[in-house]
């Protein structure tokens, strides 16, 4: 009796989790936020914000603006508008924690995350990410969809 429950209660968890799978909304949106500490910052909440910033998003694999000023403990509201006909996302990192999440989407293209640090966004669509940059440094954004990021869809975030 015990595996036939599991079995059931089994597929129904990894449907669950797979339909969050590259959500075409916010990572802000039913998802609690965590507050862990990344190298490059933490989740911002949205009743502190600093500034917002938009970026466009476009098929010619590039953002706009492709370099970014931020002051340290500055928190910022990315509004990340998907001006292209295809899925895009918007994920902040260090460029080896990118690169290396980079070959990891090549390799598993259906790969689930989602993090407040990243947005994926439908075409037509926009996302944000509200995040707390309180560590100084240069770091990077990307979209780390297969091809994407190899064909240079990235820019830089420099706090100080």
């Amino acid at each position: 009796m015990l595996k036939i429950i599991s079995i059931p209660l089994l597929a129904c968890t990894l449907f669950v989790s797979n339909a969050w799978a590259h959500s075409p909304t916010s990572n802000h949106g039913s998802t609690p936020i965590s507050l862990e500490q990344y190298d490059w910052g933490i989740g911002g909440v949205a009743k502190k914000v600093d500034r917002t910033i938009t970026i466009s998003m476009t098929d010619n694999m590039r953002f706009t603006p492709e370099i970014i000023n931020v002051k340290l403990n500055e928190t910022v509201k990315f509004v990340v508008i998907n001006n292209g006909k295809v899925l895009h996302e918007f994920v902040i990192g260090t460029q080896g924690a990118l690169a290396q999440h980079a070959k990891m989407m090549e390799k598993f293209p259906g790969m689930e995350h989602d993090s407040p640090y990243m947005a994926h966004v439908n075409s037509g669509k926009s996302g944000e990410v509200i995040w707390n940059f309180n560590r100084a440094g240069q770091f990077e954004f990307a979209c780390l969809l297969p091809g994407h990021f190899l064909a240079g869809m990235k820019g830089t975030i420099v706090v100080n």
